[in-house]
């Protein structure tokens, strides 16, 4: 649920109707109370005397923050809106997603809000679209004339190499053309902007966009990254994980990624069920109850890991109790093949154990993926009331 409040707009700076090539500038913040005055002095002298802009906060701050905005709000000649969210669902990426389906302007600028972007380059980002014909332009810290001075130390410096390369690694086809895909700052079309595809997880909104719902065509214009006004950085280990998460679930979102996935997670499944069948049979148990046992710790394994990185946006339509249970009762179903399976190969061709179990695990593996997302990851369907 989000609140709404809007500055009181001076009579001489009233716009009903955004003007072809005025910007809606998108300003997610945290905690950001010390860097608001500072942030919307910059845009305040940048931005309006080129072109018509507004500016909405989405906040998701447990600080004052909605009431510095407010206040310092009363000072600016364009409009200005707090968006402030009770949930911060989806992080700064579902926070970017919010302001963006409040803009009303034919371009969107995403920037942050501790002043380390900077303001003055918002007119020459839309002005490049405009000329280019681009639905996306991005700020660029990795082409000729950008820096990323601003980052603070070689670590910070380091992470962020590393999660480029991995990105681009990962979507070379998506990424073409775009040299920073972990730029929070950037200018988009709204016409281009797809909201109802996206799935924020985290603060890589840039990447959510180009990867789901990549515009026509894109264009880069260089910055300069610039040190933070006030405060702390806001990245953390947590938000690390967060990120891989994203990337896991955005490089999963074709059904054949979600099969590879999901039989490179059933691989690694492998490890505790011939353990535990391993130790069961040299304890003297025969291999078929053995088997029956030795299961439950590789359908425990891999219910935790496709839980956490495969079908981590597809939780919500089920209780974590109601999906165990599917799970659980697909692994294990696909024992009435799988023994028989086992059986032949040991009894019929002379193969050990292990490697019958191996082999029947594999030739499961198709049912199991197809039976999983569908009985136990898809919606379930609305049933229709009668009155």
């Amino acid at each position: 649920m989000s609140h709404e409040y809007t500055a009181p707009v001076p009579d001489v700076r009233v716009t009903e109707i955004p003007e072809p090539g005025a910007v809606t500038i998108v300003v997610p913040t945290y905690n950001e109370s010390a860097n608001i005055r500072q942030l919307l002095r910059q845009i305040t002298e940048s931005v309006p005397a080129r072109l018509p802009c507004e500016v909405v906060f989405v906040d998701d701050s447990t600080d004052d923050t909605p009431a510095v905005i407010h206040e310092a709000a009363k000072d600016c000649p364009f409009p200005v809106t707090v968006l402030h969210r009770d949930e911060p669902v989806g992080g700064l990426g579902g926070a970017v997603v919010e302001g963006m389906k409040a803009a009303g302007s034919d371009w969107v600028v995403v920037m942050d809000g501790d002043c380390q972007h900077p303001p003055s380059l918002v007119p020459e980002l839309v002005a490049t679209g405009e000329r280019a014909n681009a639905g996306l332009v991005v700020a660029s810290r990795y082409i000729k004339g950008g820096s990323r001075a601003g980052l603070a130390g070689s670590y910070r410096v380091a992470v962020s190499r590393a999660a480029t390369w991995l990105t681009k690694s990962l979507f070379p086809r998506r990424l073409h053309g775009i040299s920073d895909p972990m730029s929070g700052f950037f200018a988009i079309r709204r016409s281009d902007i797809t909201a109802d595809v996206l799935k924020p997880l985290g603060y890589k909104i840039l990447l959510e966009l180009a990867v789901r719902s990549r515009p026509r065509a894109v264009t880069e214009v260089p910055f300069v990254f610039q040190d933070r006004y006030a405060g702390e950085s806001k990245s953390s280990a947590q938000e690390g994980l967060r990120f891989l998460r994203h990337l896991v679930g955005l490089r999963t979102a074709s059904p054949v990624a979600r099969m590879v996935g999901f039989g490179l997670i059933g691989a690694t499944g492998f490890v505790p069920n011939l353990l535990g069948l391993y130790a069961l049979t040299v304890l003297g148990m025969h291999y078929v109850p053995a088997e029956i046992l030795a299961n439950q710790l590789g359908v425990a394994w891999n219910f935790l890991l496709i839980e956490h990185l495969l079908f981590r946006d597809r939780r919500r339509h089920r209780r974590w109790w109601d999906r165990a249970g599917r799970f659980a009762l697909i692994a294990n179903a696909d024992l009435v093949l799988r023994i028989p399976l086992i059986a032949l190969f040991v009894h019929r061709f002379g193969m050990g154990a292990l490697s019958a179990t191996a082999l029947a695990l594999v030739t499961t593996f198709v049912l199991r993926f197809a039976g999983t997302e569908a009985l136990v990851y898809l919606p379930r369907r609305n049933r229709s009331r009668t009155a």
